[in-house]
């Protein structure tokens, strides 16, 4: 029943349901939106309450804001059968999740005596095949990652609209050459350009007409990543950055690892315009120190301050108080220093003893000063110097990224006949790239989350 994607389809039912329950067959249908695509644009649209002849739980309710009385004058079912039959003939069903609406549907035809069968297309999957990387592909946080508006979510209309968003944007990576849309950007990208990018891990980089670099990007899938860009016209910010773009070049690194390295240096060392615009606008909040007159490292959440550079981002004032505080009780820190406690004097923590005293000047700034310290160091690697090697850029060769007295040093790639027992031999093709606490970060939480060929730790003691 799966098609290969967007397989010269020329007509696409796009369908959201919301429902009493999660099992077809036991619960029933409460409303139904199908948007009727061709691949281009949309061609009709239909929505209806449903009414289910159940009660409507109180979790549903609160889920959809669908109630009883919404749907006490609502056609049931069979009223809107037939014109459900003939909006999905011959069309493929598309829907995220799309097995659980095409259950119901099929579900509630069987209880009429109607068999009702169509092909589907998942945008789940096509998702994850085409957008790989994101940290989710629920619909709520998939359209939050790719700036898909969605003001009715948990209602059909709403969550059909944001599906057919993602489903135009999915056809515009996958879909036939004519399907590639360039309106509205520089005439000097021209369609070779984007076709031939790589399929790869790497890091790509936008340029204007001027030749300044406008935004560093990095991707497991180079062409798909810039593609999504390229049709992005849900924010004012995105429009903006595509209608700069006039030139597109990109660095293949074969490890996700070393993207992300990359990603993060290019973006320290060239501050491109839209990368900034996006940190203000993904990360509202930072952490920043500085010394009191009595010489204490005090530690506080703000604003993101243009002027300067956080120690670490947040998305949100909860989170950083959150993380402000997790750091505080973890390393015994003072919650007056570090503005977590209101008033002159003791902390409450001091009088529970979970405070050492910097607060009321018992303990010394150097030795209160060294736990700061731990504590924004607190992204340590399970050993003081290691090499981890990952896929390279082709088949005949291998990355690595050195770690040195718990500093990042570098990365680099060598021939895979090049690895042997002794994994300091790839010194010599290693570059030099500077440490700092953003890259320690990544690279602790990448290998946390992901598998590479080899980690080579290395004793230093002699």
């Amino acid at each position: 029943m799966q098609p290969e994607p967007f397989e010269n389809e020329k007509r696409f039912a796009i369908i959201d349901i919301e429902t009493t329950g999660l099992r077809a067959g036991q619960e029933k249908i409460t409303e139904i939106a199908i948007i009727l695509h061709d691949g281009k644009q949309i061609i009709e649209e239909f929505s209806s309450l449903v009414n289910p002849e159940k009660k409507i739980p109180h979790f549903i309710t609160q889920l959809t804001g669908i109630n009883d009385q919404m749907v006490s004058d609502a056609p049931r079912f069979y009223e809107l059968a037939r014109n459900i039959i003939e909006l999905t003939d011959n069309a493929t069903i598309v829907g995220h999740n799309v097995n659980f609406d095409y259950s119901f549907l099929k579900s509630e035809f069987k209880s009429l005596g109607y068999e009702f069968q169509r092909k589907t297309m998942d945008t789940i999957k096509l998702s994850r095949k085409l957008i790989p990387g994101l940290p989710s592909y629920s619909l709520g946080k998939l359209c939050a990652s790719l700036n898909i508006p969605n003001t009715s979510r948990h209602r059909a209309a709403g969550d059909a609209m944001a599906t057919t968003r993602l489903f135009e944007l999915l056809f515009s990576i996958d879909g036939e050459p004519e399907i590639l849309s360039l309106k509205g950007l520089s005439s000097n990208v021209n369609r070779s350009v984007i076709e031939n990018l790589p399929e790869l891990s790497g890091v790509y980089y936008f340029f204007d007409d001027r030749g300044k670099m406008i935004y560093v990007g990095k991707s497991i899938n180079i062409k798909a990543r810039v593609m999504q860009h390229l049709n992005n016209n849900t924010t004012k910010r995105a429009i903006d950055m595509k209608n700069s773009i006039s030139e597109i070049e990109f660095t293949i690194t074969g490890s996700e690892l070393i993207a992300l390295l990359l990603e993060s240096e290019e973006i320290k060392k060239h501050k491109p315009v839209f990368n900034r615009a996006q940190q203000r606008s993904i990360f509202s909040y930072g952490l920043y120190n500085f010394i009191d007159d009595q010489g204490y490292i005090r530690l506080k959440f703000s604003k993101i301050i243009d002027e300067l550079m956080p120690l670490y981002s947040y998305s949100s004032q909860v989170e950083a108080r959150e993380h402000l505080l997790l750091l505080t009780e973890q390393f015994t820190l003072c919650q007056r220093l570090n503005n977590l406690y209101p008033g002159q004097g003791a902390c409450f923590h001091y009088h529970i003893k979970q405070c050492n005293g910097a607060c009321v000047n018992e303990e010394p700034p150097e030795v209160y000063n060294e736990r700061v310290h731990q504590a924004l160091e607190r992204y340590h690697f399970d050993y003081e110097n290691f090499y981890v090697f990952d896929s390279g850029r082709d088949e005949t060769e291998l990355s690595v990224v050195k770690i040195e007295n718990g500093r990042y040093c570098g990365f680099g790639y060598l021939p895979k006949d090049f690895m042997v027992d002794d994994p300091e031999i790839a010194d010599d093709h290693i570059k030099r790239f500077t440490d700092n606490r953003e890259v320690r970060q990544i690279i602790r939480t990448y290998l946390k989350k992901h598998k590479v060929l080899k980690i080579c730790p290395v004793n230093r003691e002699q």
